[in-house]
């Protein structure tokens, strides 16, 4: 039998990063195929996609070469262990929701060595929980002060997110999405992209934290590169946004042309409708280049 990529219930990243998909993992597994062999996660982030393939090969790529350093330390150490460390480090401490000198204390420690735990911890109790670097690379998001903690639900999707880790067979890469190799892949693979938006960069792709800018040279190379997957018969999905805050990305929406539009909120489906509305809320679409489809199991087979 083929490896399904379906569940019932999905894993949520312990990681509050920008532009998550976990919100709308069910629409977007409403259109990815059943069963796939190899599932690559191009641009991992949050890692909420991914994770929840249940492919018999999972690539994670990531630019930012702290989070995959965490993922890769979650994946080498038993849960047990990682919660402990966890603790460890409250205690020492003394983190709470209103104690900002243990929390710049620990972030100062963490900016020195670059322990990767210090990084998750820290992360559990910055403002929001957001993951914010300066040009040099000094991680600087400010204190959550009665807002951000180490809570139950962070530790429950901590241990799901670490037992599947565990329990899959994930390769974590960290290099820019241009560098991994794809040529091995086939048809009854899957490349899922979800990129810096052009038109709504996240301030860790903004070119001026130490990270890799997103322009429309980058945006042309990856639909270059998503051209490319197609002709060679390999499966892709690609999250993006047509319209957000009054601006539209018009090379993807030129581009997507030739391909399969899928609207997350279904309700934008007649876009020669709404095109005509700039100041429409965010347009949130997974383009493809396949329907739905199961894969022919005996070559699955021959693959793997």
């Amino acid at each position: 039998m083929c490896a399904k990529i379906k569940s019932d219930k999905y894993i949520k990243s312990p990681l509050n990063y920008t532009g998550g998909k976990y919100k709308i993992l069910a629409p977007i597994y409403e259109i990815l195929p059943e069963r796939v062999g190899t599932f690559v996660d191009l641009f991992a982030g949050g890692f909420n996609v991914g994770i929840n393939a249940n492919a018999s090969n999972i690539i994670c790529n990531d630019q930012i070469n702290y989070i995959i350093d965490l993922y890769q330390y979650f994946q080498s150490q038993s849960t047990e262990k990682v919660i402990q460390e966890i603790s460890r480090r409250i205690d020492e401490f003394e983190l709470s929701q209103q104690n900002a000198d243990g929390y710049n204390k620990l972030r100062s420690r963490y900016n020195k060595e670059k322990d990767i735990m210090d990084f998750f911890v820290l992360i559990c109790f910055a403002f929001n929980h957001q993951i914010r670097f300066n040009n040099s690379h000094q991680f600087n998001t400010p204190f959550g002060k009665e807002r951000s903690s180490y809570n139950r639900n962070i530790e429950n999707n901590l241990i799901l997110f670490c037992d599947a880790i565990h329990s899959k067979n994930i390769n974590f890469l960290n290099t820019d999405f241009l560098s991994v190799d794809l040529s091995a892949l086939g048809e009854n693979d899957l490349v899922y992209c979800d990129p810096p938006y052009l038109i709504s960069t996240g301030s860790y792709n903004d070119g001026k934290r130490g990270f890799k800018d997103w322009t429309e040279k980058e945006e042309h190379q990856l639909l270059d590169l998503l051209d490319r997957l197609n002709a060679h018969g390999v499966m892709f999905a690609l999250s993006n946004v047509f319209y957000h805050k009054g601006m539209s990305n018009e090379i993807l929406i030129e581009w997507s042309k030739n391909y399969i539009v899928n609207y997350i909120d279904k309700s934008y489906s007649n876009c020669s409708y709404h095109f005509k509305d700039r100041n429409a809320k965010t347009v949130e679409v997974l383009i493809t280049n396949f329907e739905r489809r199961e894969p022919d199991c005996q070559q699955l087979s021959l693959q793997l």
